[in-house]
């Protein structure tokens, strides 16, 4: 199975101030952090005993 990135790196570039340039790994590495974010945020909310993520989840 192909890894698949949840990161969309167009929209990351478009955040990006003029003249920031960005790394072909940056993406990688970005997209390894929001995974662990999500991780950490379904696991509060099993621990709360729900089944919705929510903002304060994160």
């Amino acid at each position: 199975m192909a890894k698949e990135t949840v990161v969309v790196e167009s929209r990351v570039r478009e955040l990006l101030p003029e003249g920031i340039r960005l790394s072909s790994d940056a993406i990688e590495g970005l997209d390894q952090q929001v995974k662990k974010l999500i991780e950490n945020a379904v696991a509060r909310c099993q621990a709360n005993k729900r089944k919705t993520v929510l903002k304060e989840d994160f």
